[in-house]
């Protein structure tokens, strides 16, 4: 998709079965949310370091909420007005930073 292009906002059906792959993840109106909780509060940040350089690359920024040793992001196209592909490559990605460094 070039970056002229407006994403398409996910149908229902299409976002529940993106959800049975995305385990952890669930959907909160027009966005995927999903918690981690670090061992200490400098892990949760080096985590968020991570997930920030990857939101960067892929030019998509989810919001991130940190309470002390728990993360919880936000993800929603808003030029798209819901959940987009965008949305689930990065939920994916978030996961496979936090696999084994949070629960």
């Amino acid at each position: 998709m070039s970056k002229n292009t407006k994403p398409r906002s996910l149908f229902d059906q299409e976002v529940e079965s993106a959800l049975a792959g995305l385990p952890g993840w669930s959907r909160e109106y027009d966005a995927l949310t999903r918690s981690f909780t670090f061992p200490t509060f400098s892990d949760a940040i080096r985590f968020v370091n991570r997930i920030a350089d990857e939101a960067e690359r892929a030019d998509h920024h989810p919001d991130i909420m940190i309470s002390y040793r728990r993360v919880t992001f936000r993800l929603s196209s808003h030029d798209a007005g819901g959940i987009t592909q965008r949305d689930i490559r990065l939920a994916a990605r978030i996961d496979t930073l936090g696999e084994g460094v949070a629960s």
